[in-house]
């Protein structure tokens, strides 16, 4: 079954940090490239970050960009978004997904004091 899980979400207070994961079943992470998104209610979803799928080719959402870093283990099939120095207008559910493959259901980030 071709799957897309993501984990890590939660509270955290603004300046905080997490990190996600998302681990891939079904097929091989490695031959494509990962898209993370997020979304919130009444919202457009946004492209946060995306990794290519071979190289370090990344791109991030101006919104985000250096505060956030995308990865990924090839080897445990993984993908992974680290977010440094949160902000309340980070809370949203964000999931990852291949184009034309799937996407997981998401994971909240919730960020209060």
């Amino acid at each position: 079954q071709v799957q897309l899980v993501e984990s890590g979400g939660g509270l955290v207070q603004p300046g905080g940090s997490l990190r996600l994961s998302c681990v891939a079943s079904g097929f091989s992470l490695s031959s494509y490239a990962l898209n993370w998104y997020r979304q919130t209610p009444g919202k457009e979803r946004e492209l946060v970050a995306a990794i290519a799928s071979f190289g370090d080719n990344t791109i991030y959402a101006d919104s985000v960009r250096g505060r956030f870093t995308i990865s990924r283990d090839n080897a445990k099939n993984t993908a992974y978004l680290q977010m440094n120095n949160l902000k309340p207008e980070d809370a949203a559910v964000y999931y990852c997904a291949v184009a034309r493959i799937t996407r997981g259901q998401g994971t909240q980030v919730a960020v209060s004091s």
